[in-house]
């Protein structure tokens, strides 16, 4: 049977319409699909952007408290100098000696347990000093020695021994000018000051000055 051209013509236009419409269904739906994904990516990120800016702060306020516990539990005087962060502890020594002194422990293990939580990887200084009873050459041997015992002590309670420093000031910088021996305010003298000499770290150096106000 011949079909009029006329009909073939609709059928032809109808099937070319159905095609269409089930082409741009299949990039409509494809599309969205891809909206989807993007939407999710963004919620994804912005979720991992509030979870990083809370665990920041979390970190932040750690350290504070740390901080703050150094000065008001065991005396420390942290100050930021060019090398990083000052730590002057009230850890002092006998007469002519370089024994870490049992009633020092606590501040020296809650100072190895702030450089390990907080400053991981961070060169640290131990900084050793003496008062003028001796020579020079001996008083910087003597507060060489002060440093070293400090270092392996902090080193027993977990820091790595090779980020650790130690220097000799011998009778310099000294607390009370001229005290040595049995005088008041040689013990002053007989000490050590830690430097840790972090990277430049805005948060750290905000937490510090705060304290120091």
């Amino acid at each position: 049977m011949k079909v009029p051209m006329r009909t073939l013509t609709l059928c032809a236009a109808g099937m070319a319409s159905l095609s269409a419409c089930a082409t741009k269904g299949y990039v409509n739906k494809r599309v969205d699909a891809q909206a989807v994904m993007q939407t999710a990516a963004l919620d994804s990120e912005r979720t991992a952007r509030t979870q990083g800016d809370e665990a920041n702060k979390a970190e932040i306020a750690s350290l504070r408290n740390d901080l703050q516990t150094l000065r008001t539990e065991f005396g420390a005087k942290i100050t930021e100098v060019s090398q990083g962060l000052q730590f002057a502890f009230p850890v002092h020594f006998a007469y002519n000696d370089a024994t870490v002194r049992t009633e020092d422990a606590a501040a020296l293990d809650r100072f190895a347990n702030v450089v390990s939580k907080h400053y991981t990887g961070a060169k640290v200084t131990v900084e050793g000093f003496a008062d003028p009873a001796g020579s020079n050459r001996y008083n910087v041997a003597l507060s060489q020695r002060r440093a070293e015992a400090v270092k392996a002590y902090v080193s027993s309670k977990g820091l790595d021994a090779s980020l650790i420093n130690t220097v000799g000031y011998g009778e310099t910088r000294q607390v009370t000018k001229g005290a040595s021996g049995d005088q008041p305010g040689a013990e002053l003298n007989r000490r050590v000051v830690f430097v840790i000499e972090s990277p430049a770290n805005a948060d750290a150096n905000k937490v510090t000055a705060s304290l120091e106000q």
